[in-house]
């Protein structure tokens, strides 16, 4: 009987180091673009309601909610107030 030869193989395994990226920095806003449309609604002194931002941006309330929260706060680091306003609802505004 034959004997076969096995080539001997070695298996490298590379460590793989990850390393967190630095936070992305904010990205400049397109001055034509919807979310700068909101920021500027959202300037305004009196503020604003979800559904004159519905009405303008044609977005879903959802939408809205959301860019606020996830955009606008936690991306750009705006602080968005609100309040109860009699005969409007609750209205947004960024404060400072």
């Amino acid at each position: 009987m034959s004997e076969t030869k096995r080539k001997q193989t070695t298996t490298k395994t590379a460590k793989r180091t990850t390393t967190k990226a630095a936070p992305a920095e904010a990205k400049a806003i397109q001055p034509a673009s919807k979310q700068a449309r909101l920021i500027e609604m959202l300037r305004q002194p009196e503020g604003v309601t979800i559904d004159e931002i519905v009405k303008t941006l044609d977005w879903q309330a959802h939408t809205v909610r959301g860019s606020m929260s996830g955009a606008l706060k936690k991306k750009l680091g705006f602080t968005i107030e609100s309040q109860k306003v009699d005969g409007r609802g609750r209205v947004y505004r960024i404060a400072g």
